[in-house]
């Protein structure tokens, strides 16, 4: 009864009757069976999540928290360990899911058949909402372009990951692109749902550095889902990333943090009804 009733708050975001403004999606870093708090990329450096929503580190108490304070549909999971070569926390994503939540899991994806093992993964009898490939990980351009059809565009979500910038390209092939030339290379596999994710900003609280970089994806690949994250200070910045054209946002130490409240929240996802 619990389940279905967590389930009954958290609407399809892509059921035409639920049209948000701008979908903010809660982000869950895992590393070594906890949620952490990351800052600027630096993974040595993460440490066990001190929250205003709870005082637990533990994964499904901090989604519970997320659920129960700001209710939101999903949730992005970003394994580090797996994203670091380890395998999947299948048993977190299955209580992680428990929550009520649709997830989407960036667990490293570097393989068609790490991509298809995402893809056919159905915690609490739900398939994953998205199975994130990432430019850290993906090891070529053809590589992602078999994901895509092994896992499909609806569900594959590219992500386009910075540094300082900078792309952080795997692939031999993008080392030397520029951000805007990877990101019309994997819309060209097929991907039609991508993130501008500069981890450089995670954590840090001082803005979202890859705004005009939004700017023009948005011009550049209209019918594509562009979402961003990375160092939202609160709700200006969901604003400008709106502005920039983004479908949603990824926020991660503002929501604990306080800086962005229900309130807030709510003024940006309303939801509008069925047309006529």
């Amino acid at each position: 009864m619990i389940l279905g009733s967590l389930r009954r708050k958290f609407p399809n975001p892509q059921h035409p009757i639920h049209k948000p403004l701008m979908r903010i999606i809660p982000v869950v870093d895992l590393m070594g069976g906890v949620v952490v708090r990351g800052i600027a990329g630096r993974r040595s450096e993460y440490r066990p999540i001190l929250s205003r929503l709870c005082p637990s580190a533990v994964p499904a108490e901090v989604a519970r928290a997320l659920a129960e304070t700001f209710d939101l549909p999903e949730l992005y999971v970003a394994d580090l360990d797996a994203i670091a070569g380890g395998q999947p926390a299948w048993r977190v994503y299955e209580e992680l899911a428990a929550c009520g939540a649709q997830l989407l899991v960036d667990a490293g994806c570097a393989n068609v058949g790490r991509a298809r093992a995402m893809s056919d993964f159905q915690p609490c009898g739900q398939p994953l909402s998205g199975v994130i490939a990432g430019l850290e990980s993906i090891p070529s351009p053809e590589a992602l372009a078999v994901m895509v059809a092994a896992v499909g565009r609806e569900r594959l979500v590219f992500s386009l990951d910075l540094k300082d910038g900078r792309p952080l390209a795997a692939a031999g092939a993008w080392r030397d692109c520029r951000a805007d030339e990877i990101a019309q290379g994997a819309y060209d596999t097929g991907i039609r749902r991508m993130i501008v994710l500069d981890l450089a900003d995670v954590g840090t609280g001082g803005g979202v550095g890859p705004l005009e970089l939004c700017r023009r994806l948005r011009d550049r690949l209209p019918d594509c889902e562009l979402v961003a994250g990375g160092g939202i200070r609160g709700r200006a910045d969901l604003e400008a990333l709106a502005a920039a054209g983004c479908d949603a946002a990824l926020v991660a130490s503002a929501l604990h943090d306080g800086r962005l409240t229900p309130q807030d929240i709510a003024a940006l996802t309303s939801v509008a009804g069925p047309p006529g």
